[in-house]
């Protein structure tokens, strides 16, 4: 195969195509539209949810977004209370199992019983464990095995996810 201007600019052109696709992946920027079709108890148009949410919180909980590490004020909330989803205020956590992973997001060692719904989740190329409100369907962060006992598992929350009511 003889190389030709055509050939050679055609490998460019791909090859700047597969670096720039490859940047965005790395981004950490989520897609801009929900892909869950699933029914949940609180379901609302995209229109509703954009009115009732903060950017932020649209962002994280319809558009499966991450808020920037160290950014959240609840990461360093230490009263007693309760963590409630911020798109249908459904209990989440309560602040007793709350504790410093070091990450620069709110982690639980367990949520409330029956608030919070996991699926796989396979973007960016990693294998991870996504939570979502149970009610709503609100992303909400990732589960990870490398927490405290008693369960040894770290739910890593978007703080812009959730609202804190103190008790």
């Amino acid at each position: 195969m003889s190389l030709t201007r055509r050939t050679v600019l055609s490998i460019g052109c791909v090859t700047v195509a597969a670096g720039l696709l490859g940047l965005t992946a790395c981004s950490g920027a989520a897609p801009a539209t929900p892909v869950r079709t699933r029914v949940f108890e609180v379901m609302r148009s995209d229109a509703q949810w954009r009115e009732q949410l903060s950017p932020a919180q649209y962002a994280v909980l319809r558009g499966h977004s991450t808020e920037r590490a160290f950014s959240s004020p609840l990461n360093s909330e230490h009263r007693r209370g309760t963590f409630v989803c911020a798109g249908c205020a459904l209990p989440l956590f309560s602040s007793a199992t709350k504790f410093d992973s070091g990450t620069g997001w709110p982690s639980f060692w367990a949520p409330l019983h029956d608030a919070v719904g996991e699926d796989r989740d396979t973007t960016f190329g990693m294998q991870r464990v996504e939570a979502h409100c149970r009610r709503c369907g609100g992303h909400l962060g990732h589960v990870f095995n490398d927490g405290p006992r008693p369960t040894g598992l770290r739910y890593c929350m978007n703080g812009v996810a959730m609202n804190f009511i103190a008790a």
